[in-house]
């Protein structure tokens, strides 16, 4: 096969898939999606024989949108045979395999969806004997590493899969591209943790250290009950937090907490600066997007992270052109920043973006 198997949350498929049109025309690589709604991944295939792993080397998914995972696919088996399914998979990554790269990982995964997840005790079954022969037969290290190749195999049902790899620092390092979190039992509310997510998947741990450090300051616009104002105290950060809503108590009782009843979009930093700007108000993306620039391009924050609202259509469109406003709004000081624009896992309707200053 000559084709890419991206994984994305059930209804999202058009956005990825459009997405996904837009990065390989941008790379000069053609082909098409294929999908049906709400199956929860898109297959693109490509016109040019090759390009499907020249592109699986080339393309992070987490330098995308909606893509929570991306693999090259080797070969898509039907029919299996209930007796011997770990058969044909075996055969399939012999036939595929290279010299070039060692296979270092195995993943047996599924959609998330309802239906995806009534295979979760099957595959993590199957799994066992997969690795087994894998080994046996030297196609997978025995230890496990995450500088090498990924083996991927994507059960759509019980006698159907794809099977393919992903490529070191390009591939999602968690199952099924989920980064699943435990809500924390003094969180004030669930939002907490689409920017923990954020904080651990979309920034690096230079980024980590120097904004999330004891004594930096931060505003969080929108911020009842405090579910993100709760991330920022708990690395010891001073929060100005904004909200004509009450903060939760013990929060406050920490003194790490400034309460303002205030709107959001008329707020200045008390102090004339801070080191983090976080926001997750439902809002319109446009009106998120020039309120973010306005405090970047004024120097009343460093760094940003926040959400903008998607609507029910054409979400990717609207992504873009809040993007491209905040860029256009910086100006030449868009330069200066690195940014990034995930739809996590935690998040629903809606997608996280991070600034970070250079």
């Amino acid at each position: 096969m000559n084709s890419l198997l991206i994984y994305c949350r059930s209804g999202y498929e058009a956005d990825t898939a459009g997405e996904l049109t837009a990065l390989t025309s941008e790379a000069g690589i053609y082909g098409y999606p294929v999908f049906t709604p709400d199956q929860g991944f898109i297959l693109f295939h490509f016109y040019e024989q090759g390009d499907a792993d020249r592109l699986g080397q080339r393309l992070a998914v987490a330098d995308t949108i909606f893509p929570r995972q991306i693999v090259v696919v080797t070969a898509h088996l039907e029919d299996l045979d209930k007796t011997n399914r770990a058969g044909p998979v075996l055969a399939a990554i012999s036939d595929a395999d290279t010299d070039e790269w060692k296979n270092t990982l195995l993943f047996v995964e599924h959609a998330d969806t309802e239906a995806g997840k009534a295979l979760a005790k099957f595959c993590r079954k199957f799994t066992v004997p997969l690795r087994q022969g894998l080994r046996k037969q030297g196609a997978l290290t025995y230890k496990e590493k995450e500088d090498g190749r990924a083996l991927h195999v994507f059960f759509t049902d019980y006698d159907n899969c794809f099977v393919g790899h992903s490529y070191p620092a390009m591939r999602s390092p968690f199952a099924n591209g989920i980064c699943r979190l435990k809500f924390p039992p003094k969180a004030p509310s669930r939002s907490t943790l689409k920017l923990e997510e954020a904080i651990l998947t979309m920034l690096n741990d230079e980024e980590r250290r120097e904004i999330f450090r004891e004594g930096a300051r931060a505003v969080d616009l929108g911020a009842c009950p405090g579910g993100w104002t709760y991330q920022l105290v708990i690395r010891e950060m001073g929060v100005e937090a904004i909200d004509n809503g009450a903060i939760d108590e013990e929060l406050m009782a920490t003194g790490l907490v400034d309460h303002y009843a205030a709107d959001g979009f008329t707020y200045k930093p008390k102090f004339g600066r801070v080191d983090l700007l976080v926001c997750d108000m439902i809002e319109r993306p446009d009106r998120v997007a020039v309120l973010m620039s306005e405090w970047l391009e004024k120097g009343w924050a460093d760094h940003a992270i926040f959400n903008l609202k998607l609507p029910m259509k054409k979400r990717y469109d609207t992504v873009t052109a809040a993007i491209g406003e905040i860029q256009s709004r910086l100006g030449k000081k868009a330069g200066g920043f690195r940014m990034k624009v995930r739809h996590l896992y935690h998040n629903r309707d809606e997608v996280t973006v991070t600034v970070i200053k250079a």
